[in-house]
């Protein structure tokens, strides 16, 4: 094992922006529509697909299909202005590159937002990841008690805790975290996004297949009712919340676009890959919520696949919980790489005489010629990283109020707010013009709606704990 200095070491985050010849010497961009529409499912149809069912029941047949579809337009709307902030001066063929979305906002709207937007921005990748260690848990758990309850009756007393399956995951993540940066991921997110649409698809056909053995579209016009009127306006504004958390992408939107070859455009490519991204899955999300809405009515539960409203045929819950399993794997990575080469950076700038935080290692592998590249900063700091997140998971494995939480506390600040500002000073846009004031009162509905969904969801994260 000797030790040597990788000359491309640099991960997604390198400087507040670089030029094209600058940021070709940096990475090799080789991606296509096809490998970002992959990241983008990848990061977005994970965890919140999920809960869409339980979110309909919530609002009803009246306000929860269209609250999917707004969402979705919504998101639309919002990447399209941001790929637009990829590069500058022209947002197609300017000389200056934005390679993340961290630093977009330093060079658009100054090094003090840019602190906040931190903050924000790497509280969000983090809480995605401990959503996601908690939907792994959860399906796990559910393969196990399907095969119980297809051995010894749907009656049967089967348990099993979630904490030991949330280290089994962490453990897993502490290998997969050893990839180096967002470059090399590419088929991680393909075998992901194959997962996701597996899954998705075994959910569509579960709850339509329900339906035709119940007979009947069951549910309401105003969904499952509460005991008491402020009950119900909790609970709706929590299903708002977890419709809020299944969409938003556009914190690794830039990060995903930096890995597009041009020509043509990246801004061109990242439009068609996000539009054709959200048209699918919008009617992945459509299917999943309305199905299994339409199939238990006030007893859908909030996991549609690990909930148990399915219990037959035991084998096809299974492969669709396996697939859930295997997608979080790779969507827990889409979200931590953003952190784990913004640290590192910081780290590689700031001490760059530093063994520990720039020397790597060569490390041969058993039985095996292959070798290893080991860097003892990124051991370290990304195995904090995932014992972290799971033990969070483990203090806080509440499925719905953590999604609900999540999507309502980042849906305004990082995928309107930031992405609206960065637009207004990109394309210089005046103050009180026809644009100017349709996106002030997009950015401020959007503010309401978030406020309202954080203040649900938070109130059911904190009745579930004190349960």
């Amino acid at each position: 094992m000797g030790d040597y200095t990788e000359d491309h070491q640099s991960p997604l985050v390198q400087c507040s922006h670089s030029s094209d010849e600058e940021s070709q010497e940096l990475t090799h961009r080789t991606g296509t529509i096809w490998t970002a529409i992959a990241h983008i499912i990848t990061g977005v149809m994970g965890a919140g697909v999920l809960s869409l069912a339980w979110s309909l029941a919530q609002l009803g047949w009246l306000f929860g299909p269209p609250a999917i579809i707004i969402f979705a337009a919504v998101t639309g709307v919002s990447n399209s202005i941001l790929s637009d902030c990829y590069r500058s001066p022209h947002p197609e063929y300017g000389a200056h590159r934005h390679v993340s979305f961290l630093q977009a906002v330093r060079f658009f709207l100054g090094e003090k937002k840019q602190r906040i937007c931190a903050v924000l921005l790497n509280e969000s990748l983090f809480g995605n990841d401990i959503a996601y260690t908690i939907a792994t848990a959860t399906s796990i758990r559910a393969i196990l008690k399907s095969n119980c309850y297809h051995k010894q009756g749907h009656d049967a007393d089967c348990r099993y805790e979630d904490n030991i399956y949330m280290l089994l995951f962490g453990l897993v993540q502490i290998v997969m975290s050893q990839i180096p940066n967002f470059h090399d991921m590419a088929w991680l997110s393909v075998v992901a996004a194959i997962m996701s649409f597996a899954y998705s698809t075994i959910g569509v056909g579960l709850g339509f297949a329900k339906v035709i053995e119940n007979g009947e579209i069951m549910g309401s016009i105003g969904g499952v009712p509460a005991t008491s009127a402020i009950d119900k306006v909790w609970l709706v504004f929590q299903g708002l919340g977890d419709i809020a958390f299944a969409y938003p992408y556009s914190i690794i939107l830039l990060e995903i676009q930096d890995t597009l070859k041009s020509p043509p455009s990246e801004t061109k490519t990242m439009k068609k890959a996000s539009m054709s991204a959200i048209i699918i899955t919008t009617f992945f999300y459509m299917c999943c919520g309305s199905f299994g809405y339409a199939a238990f009515g006030n007893n859908t539960p909030g996991n549609i696949l690990s909930g148990f409203g399915f219990y037959e045929p035991y084998w096809l819950v299974d492969l669709a919980n396996a697939c859930v399993v295997l997608h979080l794997v790779g969507g827990y990575q889409i979200f931590s790489q953003p952190i784990f080469a913004l640290v590192e950076t910081w780290f590689s700038k700031s001490y760059p005489d530093s063994e520990f935080v720039n020397g790597f290692y060569r490390l041969k592998l058993p039985l095996s010629e292959a070798t290893f590249h080991v860097n003892l900063l990124r051991l370290c700091f990304r195995t904090l990283y995932v014992v972290t997140t799971t033990g969070i998971a483990m203090l806080f494995p509440y499925f719905n109020q953590v999604l609900g939480v999540l999507g309502a506390l980042n849906f305004w600040s990082l995928t309107i707010y930031f992405p609206v500002e960065m637009y207004f000073v990109q394309r210089k846009i005046v103050c009180w013009t026809t644009k100017w004031v349709a996106l002030r009162t997009f950015s401020l509905v959007c503010f309401l709606v978030s406020v309202l969904a954080f203040i649900g969801s938070l109130q059911g994260l904190i009745s579930a704990r004190l349960r």
